[in-house]
């Protein structure tokens, strides 16, 4: 069973790492073509904050609800047939999808069940590839990568939304989402022939018979245990309560406050993803603090600054917004890349599997609420306040993180191990 490593003790971790990075940054090109394609459907179609927000719940409950057991099974499971089995379902729920639009406009309930089918595919996939990656790059490049998957992020960003627009223009909407399906197989290609390196396997002392209930428990002690660790997951919560629902709104501020159309849209996602390259780049080159949580809560500051500009323009402001999704767009990937990097570095890997899932569930949780509430609000009060909102709550949370001494302090206070390896047949 593989560990943790430094770069010293095998040299040539890139070739193998990258082969499957790069395959799976096609993937994640096919799956943001066919967000971007499906939500601009549904905004054209209905006009809509309701039924943008209903989507995007759709494809969160997943998260919510299951989080905390995939975690388990990732944690048990073979990473790569994880991964390997992940792709080939979003494949064919795509597929499946592609077969609707061939034969006539879709009803919206069609395109909910497709959301539902990829997000709960992508939810076994994403813990397994970040737990992945922290036995496949060593130790001293973590951040490095971490800034890379948030430079890629950015440049999809760039990226999808304009070709979107693009392909939409030119080609039926079931051959734009046909591209995701050639992109899950390019995902797959590579995990056929590289080995994924597996942690330690790690064993509760609960009995045997509530053996995943008591694994998934153990995931939530993990976090209890460590008050940093618990605070910033509250805070991410709080976040996202606000932040989900400001980004699913974007399509229907672009229509209905800024009267333009999905190329206007795509400008906004473009200029956001270049924002997020130019944060990553700053990540990767620079680091940021010494002590890594300060770029956590400066980011989280300046995210709030980008959403209050945009809560007070006027119709006629779209080039200032452009402007505030750019400082939305730097601050984003220097939060997440430096979370992702403390929290890889720093969790155990054979609990990473548990405890990053269960993050990911907690962080999720009030975004289905956030959204039920932003939606009908907006339709009754406007789209730009929930943009104000967020904004508020951005500014709070990004102060609070800098202040508050376990959080500050998070990497030193790391909880101590309860979990003991468990002796493999």
């Amino acid at each position: 069973m593989a560990t943790q490593f430094s770069e010293a003790e095998n040299p040539h971790w890139r070739r193998p790492f990258f082969t499957i990075w790069i395959g799976q940054a096609f993937s994640l090109l096919g799956s943001q073509l066919v967000q971007f394609a499906l939500i601009w459907y549904l905004t054209d179609r209905t006009g809509s904050a309701t039924v943008l927000a209903t989507a995007s719940i759709i494809g969160l409950l997943p998260g919510v609800l299951f989080s905390p057991i995939i975690g388990v099974f990732v944690d048990r499971w073979n990473r790569r047939r994880i991964m390997i089995i992940a792709d080939a379902i979003v494949a064919l729920a795509t597929l499946g999808l592609v077969f609707v639009f061939y034969v006539g406009e879709p009803h919206i309930v069609h395109i909910y069940l497709i959301m539902f089918i990829r997000s709960v595919a992508g939810n076994f996939h994403q813990p397994a590839m970040s737990s992945s990656t922290s036995l496949m790059v060593p130790r001293e490049q973590m951040t490095r990568i971490q800034g890379l998957n948030q430079t890629l992020n950015g440049g999809l960003n760039i990226v999808a939304a304009p070709l979107g627009a693009f392909l939409m223009s030119v080609i039926p909407m079931q051959g734009v989402i046909a591209v995701d399906v050639v992109t899950a197989l390019l995902a797959i290609l590579p995990l056929l022939f590289i080995d994924v390196p597996q942690p330690a396997r790690m064993a509760s002392t609960a009995r045997r018979r509530f053996a995943i209930l008591n694994e998934a428990l153990d995931g939530f002690k993990y976090i209890y245990r460590w008050t940093g660790l618990l605070i910033i997951i509250l805070t991410a919560t709080l976040l996202n309560f606000t932040l989900a629902p400001t980004f699913g709104l974007l399509p229907l501020l672009v229509k209905s406050h800024f009267q333009g159309g999905a190329m206007q849209l795509g400008w906004i996602d473009s200029v956001f993803g270049v924002g997020a390259v130019g944060g990553a780049l700053l990540l990767t080159i620079w680091g940021g603090f010494r002590r890594r949580i300060y770029n956590v809560g400066t980011a989280i500051v300046g995210a709030g600054v980008g959403c209050l500009i945009i809560g007070f323009l006027p119709a006629s402001g779209y080039m200032a917004a452009l402007g505030a999704i750019a400082i939305v767009g730097i601050s984003i990937p220097i939060a997440n890349g430096t979370l992702g990097a403390i929290f890889q570095a720093t969790i155990d890997p054979g609990m990473q599997g548990r405890v990053l899932s269960s993050v990911n569930s907690a962080a999720q949780a009030m975004m289905p609420l956030g959204y039920a509430i932003a939606g009908p609000l907006s339709d009754a009060f406007g789209i730009q306040i929930w943009f104000v909102v967020t904004g508020i709550v951005c500014l709070s949370m990004g102060v609070a993180q800098m202040i508050i001494p376990a959080v500050v302090y998070l990497e030193e206070r790391k909880p101590e191990p309860v979990i003991q390896p468990l002796e493999t047949a």
